[in-house]
């Protein structure tokens, strides 16, 4: 029977300008999902995405190069990723007048 596991990175968090999520722990998955469900956003235009992050040690990271859409109204997106180090986080930018007020789920799956 696979194991699986979710997890709530981020909650009712407004992200502006630059952000990242908190990194979490993953070594012993073969398959992740992260989800963003968009609660709120203002003047936050089509095409502003999440990029996923890597990393061996939950310090260094570099480009997974999966980027997962951001969506600008009310609404749920996500993106699948495979291959990954030991820890998995999500970072990008966000417009300087724009606001988006987020959850982040992270399931895992072995």
């Amino acid at each position: 029977m696979r194991q699986s596991h979710t997890t709530v990175l981020e909650r009712n968090v407004c992200w502006q300008h630059d952000f990242t999520t908190e990194p979490y722990e993953v070594g012993w998955a073969s398959e992740a999902l992260f989800f963003v469900r968009t609660l709120s956003a203002e003047q936050l235009p089509v095409g502003v995405y999440a990029r996923v992050q890597i990393s061996p040690d939950g310090i260094h990271w570099c480009a997974e190069g999966s980027e997962l859409p951001i969506a600008s109204e009310p609404g749920v997106t996500f993106c699948r990723v495979t291959q990954f180090g030991g820890w998995l986080r999500l970072v990008g930018q966000i417009p300087d007048d724009a606001e988006v007020k987020v959850l982040v789920y992270l399931v895992l799956k072995e």
